[in-house]
C-alpha cells in the first residue's frame, strides 16, 4: 500500500499524523483527492463517527482510507463533550467558546480527571479495523500554552506538569491520544 486517504480537512491533525505515517506510505488529504463536501458525523459514539467517515471516502470516492474521530470526556460531566467535543458551544465549532463553556461548567468541580478518546477507521482491501488511544488527565482552572489546538490549553496528561498546549509536538504525539491510536494503525500498517 503507497497511498492512503487521511479523512480530515483539520491541518493540524494532518501535521500531527504525517510525522508519524511510515516514509513508504503518500498520506493523501481529502483537498487532495478533491472532496470539499461535509462528511456526515451523525453517530453518536466516536467510533461511530470515524467509521462513517471512512465508510463514506470508500463508497464515494473508493480510496483506502483512515479517518479519526476525537472526544474529550470529563467524568464529573457524565463523558461530556465527548462526541460533541468540536461542537460543544454550538454548530460553529469554535474551540475558544468550546474551551470557556467547558472551563465556566467546571468551575466550582473539584474532580477535573477527563481523558481524551481517540478512535481511527481503518478500511483496506475492504476490511474495516479500528484503534483506539486514550490519554488521562486533569482540566486545568485556566488556559496554559499557546501550541496545539482545541482543548489542548487545558489539558494536562497524567504524569506531567504541562498542559498539552505548553509540549514539544514529538512529546504530545508519544503520550497523547491521536499518536496512540495512530501508532496501533502504524503498527497494523507494518505487520
Amino acid at each position: 500500500m503507497n497511498k492512503l486517504v487521511f479523512a480530515t480537512n483539520n491541518l493540524n491533525k494532518l501535521k500531527e499524523v504525517q510525522a508519524l505515517i511510515p516514509q513508504d506510505i503518500k498520506l493523501l488529504s481529502l483537498k487532495d483527492i478533491g472532496c470539499f463536501e461535509d462528511i456526515p458525523e451523525t453517530k453518536d459514539t466516536i467510533e461511530g463517527n470515524a467509521i462513517q467517515k471512512a465508510e463514506y471516502i470508500k463508497t464515494n470516492y473508493g480510496y483506502d482510507c483512515f479517518a479519526d474521530d476525537t472526544g474529550l470526556e470529563v467524568d464529573t460531566l457524565n463523558g461530556a463533550p465527548g462526541v460533541y467535543s468540536a461542537r460543544y458551544a454550538g454548530e460553529q465549532r469554535n474551540s475558544e467558546d468550546n474551551t470557556k463553556k467547558l472551563l465556566k461548567e467546571l468551575k466550582n468541580k473539584d474532580n477535573r480527571n477527563a481523558q481524551f478518546k481517540t478512535v481511527i477507521a481503518l478500511i483496506t482491501n475492504n476490511e474495516l479495523k479500528t484503534f483506539t488511544g486514550i490519554c488521562k488527565g486533569v482540566i486545568t482552572k485556566i488556559k496554559l500554552g499557546e501550541k496545539g489546538f482545541g482543548y489542548d490549553p487545558i489539558f494536562k496528561p497524567n504524569g506531567y506538569k504541562e498542559t498539552f498546549a505548553q509540549m514539544d509536538l514529538n512529546l504530545k504525539n508519544s503520550i497523547g491520544h491521536r499518536g496512540k491510536a495512530v501508532q496501533k494503525l502504524i503498527d497494523f500498517l507494518n505487520s
